[in-house]
């Protein structure tokens, strides 16, 4: 139930091509997409072009559907045109904390590693402005 798509019943459906960039590192990659994709409803066939890093998927299905699928496999995948990608930062509301936004939370951040002499020449120095 959760590999299924919704379509819209009307009189014209028709099958669409879906074009990806996707990081291919080895030929097991290769195989990963094309069986995480082939396994779709309303996919007809699966294309993996492992130079060019393209896979094309022709069949009946909506592309964001088939975008969010191969992102379970290959995070940095995206549309081959880059007016059909929708970035992030439309999605998800810009947040309202202020705590993220100010240097102290960088600083934090950074010196995460560092040791307690260098914790507090930090938080001294940081302190001091």
């Amino acid at each position: 139930m959760a590999d299924m798509q919704i379509v819209p019943a009307c009189k014209n459906v028709e099958a669409q091509y879906v074009e990806m960039m996707v990081p291919l590192y080895s030929y097991g990659c290769e195989k990963k997409v094309k069986k995480t994709l082939s396994h779709l409803k309303g996919i007809y066939s699966v294309n993996v072009d492992y130079y060019q890093q393209k896979v094309t998927v022709w069949g009946i299905c909506n592309k964001y559907d088939v975008l969010a699928n191969i992102k379970g496999k290959r995070k940095e995948a995206r549309f081959w045109n880059p007016e059909d990608n929708i970035t992030s930062e439309e999605l998800e509301p810009p947040s309202s904390d202020p705590l993220r936004d100010s240097k102290r939370y960088l600083a934090f951040t950074m010196v995460r590693s560092l040791s307690w002499k260098a914790w507090k020449k930090v938080f001294t120095r940081f302190n001091s402005f």
